[in-house]
């Protein structure tokens, strides 16, 4: 079977998917990988990717575009998100990454990236989902929130510019965070997404990407981390609630160490859970579903799907 790869290049990590098409047009993964690079550190501040970020950055890169090809790839599709859309050196990482890994790299719009993550959320939700469908995309840079019906249209989609990353270099001063670091991020947080419409009835909440699965891995204490244990599995707001409050009074290298944890998300993961609380509130609902697949998904079905072409 015919085998493609896609890489999704985010504020805060890398994330490679290498998967068979089968006959029936469907993607069968042959392997995942994440590794946290965080090419967005500063840019909310300096709108430049830093060389520290860059070159963390393109050796990942290197290393996933060397690793698909060992595995047989046709092709390797790779976009970029939230921090090379806003930095005034974005020609530069994509110079680098062609230079370097031998691949092109789409710095994809806030519409498109929501697009995609939508796409993969209804390719496993819609099923089971009795009514709407609704994606909540938390980077490290930017925040989606998709609108969609049970037949796959978008009937509403905004990126925000606030993101794990992004909202700890601002606002975090002290270790763990302190109660008046807290509320300027909420504070913020619930001006920002005061403009969001109401969700339609009967909508069902998706969250995607690594904050989302980090939380839910834990607050179930999934260590080592199984995609399986964690796609599909259920975050209520009084879960969250004490999980944010949890996450924000304990100390950094304590959160390091939580069962469930990334160690090179822990500084980020207290905004992060932040966001996906204040996100859950705005809409006014009770629960978040999650999902451990993403724009990646999504990009491998756009690029490389029935009726795409493979470049």
């Amino acid at each position: 079977m015919p085998r493609f790869a896609t890489i999704d290049v985010g504020t805060n990590s890398v994330l490679l998917l290498v998967a068979e098409r089968t006959p029936e047009g469907r993607f069968e993964a042959v392997l995942e990988r994440a590794e946290i690079t965080r090419l967005g550190r500063g840019v909310d501040a300096t709108r430049r990717l830093s060389p520290e970020g860059m070159e963390a950055t393109l050796a990942v890169l290197e290393s996933f575009a060397r690793e698909a090809r060992e595995l047989g790839a046709e092709a390797i599709a790779v976009s970029a998100t939230s921090a090379a859309r806003d930095a005034q050196n974005g020609a530069e990482f994509l110079e680098a990454a062609k230079a370097r890994a031998g691949v092109t790299v789409e710095i994809i719009s806030g519409p498109l990236e929501a697009q995609l993550s939508f796409a993969a959320v209804h390719a496993d939700f819609a099923s089971e989902a009795a009514g709407p469908l609704l994606v909540l995309d938390i980077g490290g840079g930017s925040t989606e929130f998709i609108y969609g019906n049970p037949a796959g249209h978008v009937d509403f989609r905004h990126s925000f510019d606030v993101g794990a990353v992004r909202l700890t270099e601002r606002f975090v001063r002290s270790d763990p965070m302190s109660a008046e670091d807290r509320a300027r991020i909420e504070a913020h947080l619930r001006d920002t997404f005061r403009t969001l419409p109401s969700p339609p009835p009967g909508a069902v909440l998706v969250g995607v990407a690594g904050t989302v699965t980090t939380v839910y891995a834990v607050q179930h204490a999934i260590d080592p981390y199984v995609a399986e244990q964690v796609h599909g599995g259920t975050l209520s707001v009084a879960e969250l609630t004490a999980l944010a409050a949890r996450l924000c009074q304990t100390p950094l290298e304590q959160r390091r160490a939580l069962p469930g944890m990334q160690p090179k998300r822990a500084d980020v993961i207290s905004a992060g859970a932040l966001i996906l609380l204040e996100s859950v509130k705005a809409l006014g609902l009770e629960s978040c579903r999650v999902s451990d697949r993403g724009l990646r998904w999504g990009l491998l079905a756009h690029r490389f799907g029935a009726g795409a072409t493979s470049t």
